[in-house]
């Protein structure tokens, strides 16, 4: 969304005529979901998607006869015969989208603001008021704008768009973004939610690391890469890692900073250095941690913490082995079994029913303590 922001800046800075177009409802089976955007200049050509086919075309044709009108407006677009039958969408699904005309710098404004929510990176949710549908032959003048509030982490409206005094209900339907919530619509409000960018640590950079990564990366995980090997362990393997750690894991991982919002996942290269780095990561306040493996290895690695002294209860927080049970065997599989359990820990806070699995610690007896 920030790089197509920066788009719209760009296009307005060069006075280039453009409408700002997002998907703000849908009900049913729909090409794409709410958040979706797309810029649309006035030569036809475009920036990001709102699904293709004949919606975005519909869209993109309205959007051009808006884009000197200057005043916002919400479409609705049934999929139907009208819109559907030549991409294979007759499916009863319906969609609202609001296509707002950006000319001027006092336009811009809101925009401006959106863009330096987004670079916090401490997540923020767009409120749009959607008006009642316009009867057919309703004028210009005579048709209700939307309303766009924009509302920081802490709940504070940062920037209006058309009315400035927000609805009495407007803080009623509002979910903490902390939370994580998908976009969702509430007594007439749409709530687009962006959410903030979770850390992903992977500890081992090998092949089955790398992957992760490069997958990772497109889904908005920020990725810090740590290894002992800076042959492995670089900016050409990991083109997209915000940070690289070289050094021995000992070293390496106590240079991390671990928040709430950190994900790691241990995929060394040997038994003894995913030891070694679940030792000093369990029990520390990261969100999820998980550890690849077979179970017997997990065991094993787990009785040796234990009679360690790594506390019981911090070993249960762990998952292992990594990934998704979808019977993996290469490494983009495997990578991608674990990229689906990291999304969904994220997006949902637990495991979905049928992949949630008991802690392997629960298996193993109350160890001697280390001499």
């Amino acid at each position: 969304m920030r790089e197509l922001l920066l788009e719209l800046e760009k296009a307005v800075q060069q006075q280039r005529p453009v409408c700002y177009t997002c998907l703000v409802e849908t009900r049913g089976s729909t090409p794409q979901k709410p958040g979706a955007a797309m810029l649309i200049f006035s030569d036809g050509s475009q920036t990001g998607t709102l699904g293709g086919g004949c919606v975005e075309a519909e869209v993109k044709r309205r959007a051009l006869r808006l884009i000197d009108a200057e005043t916002p407006e919400i479409m609705t677009f049934q999929l139907d015969n009208d819109y559907g039958w030549d991409d294979g969408l007759i499916c009863g699904g319906r969609m609202k989208v609001l296509v707002d005309p950006v000319r001027t710098e006092q336009d811009l404004s809101y925009y401006r603001s959106m863009i330096q929510l987004l670079e916090t990176d401490r997540g923020c949710t767009e409120a749009i008021v959607i008006p009642p549908e316009s009867a057919e032959g309703t004028s210009e003048s005579e048709r209700i704008l939307p309303d766009r509030f924009l509302i920081d982490a802490e709940a504070n409206i940062i920037a209006t768009r058309g009315n400035q005094q927000p609805p009495a209900h407007l803080f009623d339907g509002l979910k903490p973004i902390k939370n994580r919530p998908r976009p969702y619509v509430s007594q007439g409000i749409a709530y687009l939610t962006f959410h903030q960018t979770c850390q992903l640590v992977i500890v081992g950079c090998g092949h089955i690391g790398q992957k992760v990564a490069a997958l990772a990366s497109e889904v908005d995980f920020d990725i810090i890469a740590v290894d002992d090997r800076q042959e492995y362990c670089n900016a050409e393997r990991f083109p997209t890692a915000k940070q690289l750690i070289v050094g021995t894991f000992d070293t390496a991982l106590g240079q991390l900073s671990v928040t709430p919002d950190t994900f790691i996942i241990i995929v060394t290269r040997g038994h003894n250095h995913d030891e070694e780095a679940l030792g000093h990561l369990a029990g520390s306040d990261a969100r999820y941690i998980g550890m690849i493996g077979s179970k017997r290895k997990v065991k094993l690695i787990f009785e040796d913490l234990l009679r360690l002294g790594t506390p019981r209860e911090a070993l249960a927080q762990v998952h292992a082995p990594l990934g998704f049970d979808i019977g993996s065997q290469t490494v983009p599989e495997i990578a991608m079994s674990i990229v689906a359990e990291l999304i969904a820990f994220r997006n949902l806070d637990t495991l979905p029913e049928g992949y949630q699995r008991s802690s392997l610690v629960d298996e193993i007896k109350a160890p001697h303590p280390a001499s």
